[in-house]
């Protein structure tokens, strides 16, 4: 039986988006050390000593048919700088949600991030036949919620105790899961207005 969610590699301008693999260990280890992300509280983001691990843990839910995980690519140095993913597949539903999701500080907020959605959601609406497209992030994840309203997408509602965060559990913390999604009908318009905002990037 086939994959909803074959391997793919997907090519842009500003981001190539590989199959994750073993080999890009020590990229995403220097890549994660910029900013030091994974004491964000608010997301999940590996150290840099839990990288492998969570490399395998990554390729694991592949083999189940649960992830496609990619590692992401800047062209111009040819590194590893950063992680995204099609992630809860649901090939009964054609549905997919994108998400674990995050970059080095130093390619953050620019035409990289940009591109390797539009690219996530030209390949799945386009070649996968998606009829929506998901993300979701923590309430307090600010910055991550302005993205993803930024592409187009739409506030499904607010999971509300959704998950326990184990950043913080020792305090009982526990996230508010915010949802957004792109459907199918919605993807020209949101289509046209990603091209916009690569164009810009590319004259600006």
């Amino acid at each position: 039986m086939t994959s909803f969610v074959p391997p793919v590699t997907l090519q842009g301008t500003h981001v190539c988006l590989q199959p994750l693999a073993a080999v890009h260990h020590d990229d995403l280890v220097d890549a994660v050390r910029d900013g030091e992300l994974w004491k964000l509280w608010y997301t999940a983001i590996p150290s840099a000593e839990g990288m492998a691990a969570e490399i395998t843990r990554r390729l694991n839910l592949q083999a189940q048919g649960s992830m496609m995980p990619f590692a992401v690519i800047e062209p111009a140095s040819g590194r590893a700088v950063g992680m995204t993913t099609y992630m809860n597949i649901d090939a009964a539903n054609h549905r997919v949600e994108i998400g674990s999701t995050w970059y080095r500080r130093s390619v953050q907020r620019g035409a990289l991030n940009t591109e390797a959605k539009r690219l996530l959601l030209g390949h799945a609406f386009e070649a996968l036949h998606c009829i929506a497209v998901e993300f979701r992030t923590h309430f307090f994840n600010h910055q991550s919620r302005r993205a993803i309203e930024r592409l187009g997408a739409k506030l499904d509602g607010i999971l509300r105790s959704h998950q326990i965060n184990q950043h913080l559990l020792a305090q009982g913390a526990l996230r508010d899961t915010c949802v957004y999604s792109i459907l199918a009908s919605e993807w020209p318009s949101v289509k046209t207005h990603l091209d916009y905002q690569l164009q810009r990037s590319r004259t600006s």
